[in-house]
């Protein structure tokens, strides 16, 4: 090979290597493990815009002060988020009647909502009519009649717990969906009860724009 052909290979392959190890100096100063990002700025689920959560189911035995919401929403939106009220609030949205009046914005409501033990202590299912086993036998809601018996039943019971005003003052006597006449009052020791039948009314759980949810520890006494 002619000298200055040596020459310029070997200048060559100095400037190759000069390039390269220019381009992996940057990556061996930066090979240490990358660090965490500990600025979190995500924000909680329950808290992203346009989201509703539930809310968590009150507490049954504190009797504090309802919760009010916002002019926004009504009986119907927020009923069925009480887990311990979610047997009543499907009793309700069954009812054609009862479901179009919570979700209205003009008409208030109080809402007298057995829990749901208290449902599950009933001697009978809300559906169904001592008077009907009476007359039918055990077969009162078989088939197309004796399921409309069973929804006629249902809508009764279901009205019982409906009061067509909000708010409601003690001693004030007045009539539910169904009919029937119910007043309150408190008795011994601040418990507020629903007459007649002294049922306690455990927490006024909630206050919307139409109306207010009342808990009560047993359901009312219903005529069917």
């Amino acid at each position: 090979m002619k000298p200055y052909a040596l020459a310029t290979t070997v200048l060559a392959s100095a400037v190759l290597l000069t390039t390269t190890q220019a381009q992996l100096l940057p990556f061996l100063h930066n090979s240490k493990p990358a660090t965490p990002n500990t600025d979190n700025r995500q924000q909680p689920l329950a808290h992203q815009p346009g989201l509703q959560m539930p809310n968590d189911p009150p507490n049954p035995t504190v009797e504090n002060s309802p919760a009010t919401q916002t002019a926004s929403v009504t009986l119907s939106d927020i009923l069925g988020t009480y887990r311990n009220l979610n047997t009543f609030a499907a009793l309700t949205r069954d009812v054609h009647t009862i479901n179009t009046r919570l979700a209205s914005s003009s008409q208030n409501t109080t809402v007298l909502a057995p829990s749901n033990h208290a449902l599950s202590l009933l001697p009978r299912k809300p559906w169904e009519s001592p008077q009907d086993y009476s007359k039918l036998g055990p077969q009162a809601y078989s088939g197309d009649e004796g399921r409309e018996r069973a929804d006629e039943n249902l809508r009764r019971f279901t009205e019982a717990h409906i009061l067509l005003c909000s708010p409601w003052k003690e001693g004030e006597k007045v009539k539910t969906m169904a009919g029937t006449e119910v007043w309150w009052e408190v008795r011994d020791g601040g418990k507020k009860v629903l007459m007649p039948g002294a049922v306690e009314v455990e927490k006024v759980v909630s206050r919307v724009a139409n109306g207010e949810v009342w808990l009560l520890s047993s359901a009312l006494n219903y005529a069917l």
